[in-house]
């Protein structure tokens, strides 16, 4: 257990993986061999989506990774110097076997103090939105990478680390199928892409009534969904502005993109609201993962005004949904009283974003942001409300 001692356990709810080169490829079927290959461009390796090179992670192997933490004073107190992001960063360090596999990451836990985790890959967030036109291929790709996670990390590795698998929701039938795989393999929590589902027929929410066998079975094996930001596609409405077709690129500053950001998740928020999802699904248990709260209150004041002006639109009160499905884990930088006002500090989730250079190099810490919550309030957002999510 861990060595590092808390007043109380800690359970992070945002650490990731870095996922290896075959992560994708090893349990791939040979007739879909191509459509993810590992290239060389100019002596560096990249990864190709159906022959697409992509620039979403510039480093895709991880072999070299950011410092965890390197951004800290970057979110503290900003860029006033105007840095480049590689000047943010900083040097780059090796990977180490805490970020590949789970026996080296408990250790490394112990050291860190924290008891539990959800454990996110990383490189996953760029795949289904680069097979959205091929719902088919996306299921089979999100399994191969769940084949790989099962067998090099478990969904639920001694008690302590907990690894979303991916769902992705193309195809209604095979989500269900997905789903109860992961479950029959100790699967607490999985991973949902916060974005429209592609279809054979367009994109809709996965609010409606077509996902409902979907959700009933999630709520039937009482499973957490995590939300965590992703490629949501939403590089297609930005890039109507800005007249050019490019990649969306995270680790790229772009003024413009920055700017609306976080509407990805607000949209899915308002979505599985207004669309019924959390009203026909009441106990439906929802965590909204590295997207920060900064969307929240403008969501609630959103709704709070359409319901005044339409109620019959919604199933019941919209806000008194959110309040009763949605966790949020903010930014360390953000206010947590202030949150913790909008939509009760039981739904409030620490997350450090461990290893990642934006999250916290010291996972813990994020204590000191808690110091004018009282002490059973810190309690719940250090771990026990992520505890009461996962054990329930």
């Amino acid at each position: 257990m861990p060595t590092r001692v808390s007043p109380y356990p800690v359970f992070d709810a945002d650490n990731h993986l870095y996922e290896t080169e075959d992560a994708f490829t090893k349990f791939l079927p040979e007739a879909y061999r191509g459509a993810i290959r590992y290239v060389q461009v100019d002596g560096r390796t990249k990864i190709a989506i159906r022959g697409q090179i992509s620039d979403y992670i510039p480093n895709p192997t991880f072999e070299v990774v950011a410092r965890p933490g390197a951004q800290e004073e970057f979110f503290k107190i900003g860029n006033p110097e105007g840095k480049s992001y590689r000047e943010i960063i900083g040097k780059p360090i090796r990977s180490i076997p805490a970020f590949r596999e789970p026996k080296s990451r408990i250790e490394l836990m112990n050291e860190q103090g924290l008891e539990r985790t959800l454990m996110f890959p990383t490189l996953a967030s760029l795949i289904e939105e680069r097979m959205r036109d091929d719902p088919e291929l996306t299921h089979v790709v999100i399994h191969a990478l769940n084949e790989w996670l099962y067998e090099t990390w478990q969904f639920n590795y001694e008690n302590r680390i907990f690894t979303t698998p991916v769902i992705t929701l193309p195809i209604v039938e095979k989500a269900i199928e997905e789903l109860e795989w992961v479950v029959a393999r100790g699967a607490k929590a999985v991973l949902i892409r916060p974005a429209p589902v592609p279809g054979f027929n367009g994109s809709r929410s996965f609010g409606l009534p077509e996902f409902d066998p979907f959700w009933e079975r999630v709520v039937h094996h009482n499973i957490l969904v995590g939300l965590h930001s992703s490629d949501s596609g939403y590089n297609r409405y930005t890039q109507d502005w800005e007249g050019k077709v490019r990649e969306y690129l995270p680790f790229q500053p772009d003024a413009f993109r920055m700017f609306g950001q976080w509407r990805p998740i607000q949209d899915t928020v308002a979505a599985l609201v207004c669309h019924g999802a959390l009203s026909r699904f009441p106990t439906l248990k929802i965590a909204v993962i590295e997207n920060g709260a900064s969307w929240v209150a403008p969501l609630l004041s959103e709704l709070k005004d359409i319901y005044k002006k339409y109620p019959q639109q919604f199933l019941e009160n919209p806000i008194e949904v959110v309040r009763r499905n949605v966790h949020v884990s903010p930014f360390w930088e953000e206010d947590m009283g202030k949150l913790s006002e909008l939509i009760g500090v039981e739904r409030v989730l620490f997350g450090s974003d461990y290893p990642h250079p934006e999250g916290l190099g010291d996972p813990v810490s994020y204590v000191e942001v808690l110091k004018d919550l009282s002490a059973e309030d810190q309690a719940k957002i250090m771990g026990g409300n992520l505890a009461r999510l996962i054990d329930a």
